[in-house]
């Protein structure tokens, strides 16, 4: 089967600024936690669940190009209410950006405001009810015709302080850079100020094709069911990997 391509076009002449920290595929990602862990016949652990690495290793990961402070939560002493700040280490080069045609955040945050979730959005209680800042992407995504991108947290191995909000892009047209509105966990920091570095894995880039598909509730046939219950049981060790797990490939 022929491989398909999906480039992260960075912008002209940028290439010093950005190749050390370039997208990289999720499996080279893989956290030290999960390396290290061990499973075997006495005791098997979520090493040996291929489900699980599948969701670490697929697809790409985006990294943020920029130190970001963000302070948030905070009583404003200057009118007494909750506030947030949202900082970058390219503080004030906005002009610069503009005229290279750079996609990075300056002294200008971006901003969507919690009203645009509406009052039931569970994402409002979470970030405190304060807007949500916008990491700026410098990469222009494109995919094959018929080929779109699902951008998500890092699948079980996401930063817990942030999250993106994750979302669908049809990457084949759509040939502008994009940006990622964050939620701030204040289920773990009610309060937070934390500097997020240059170079954290932030988003998880899984492209697929866009295939039509329709539902249907069927019953299944008990000897069918029992054959498959037979095959599982099989083996004593790595049954999914061994009967029905195909490797998937990203580079």
């Amino acid at each position: 089967m022929k491989e398909k391509i999906i480039e992260f076009i960075y912008p002209e002449g940028s290439k010093e600024l950005f190749k050390d920290n370039f997208p990289i595929p999720a499996k080279l990602n893989i956290p030290d936690w999960y390396k290290k862990l061990e499973s075997s016949w006495h005791q098997k652990t979520i090493k040996s669940c291929m489900p699980f690495l599948d969701s670490l290793s697929a697809g790409y990961i985006l990294k943020l190009d920029q130190d970001f402070y963000i302070k948030h939560n905070f009583i404003n002493e200057e009118n007494n209410k909750k506030d947030s700040s949202f900082r970058v280490s390219y503080h004030g080069m906005h002009d610069l950006f503009s005229i290279k045609g750079m996609n990075l955040n300056s002294g200008y945050p971006e901003i969507h405001p919690p009203e645009q979730l509406g009052e039931k959005c569970p994402f409002n209680k979470k970030n405190k009810g304060l807007s949500y800042y916008k990491i700026l992407n410098p990469y222009t995504i494109k995919t094959p015709p018929g080929y779109s991108c699902l951008f998500v947290p890092l699948l079980n191995n996401n930063d817990d302080r942030f999250e993106i909000i994750s979302g669908i892009v049809d990457t084949d047209t759509f040939e502008i850079p994009i940006n990622f509105p964050i939620i701030i966990n204040g289920d773990k920091y009610p309060t937070l100020e934390t500097v997020i570095k240059r170079g954290t894995p932030y988003v998880q880039v899984i492209p697929f094709k866009r295939d039509k598909w329709k539902m249907k509730t069927t019953e299944g046939s008990k000897s069918k069911d029992f054959i498959k219950h037979l095959k599982i049981t099989k083996f004593l060790w790595n049954n999914y990997k061994n009967l029905f797990w195909n490797k998937k490939k990203w580079s």
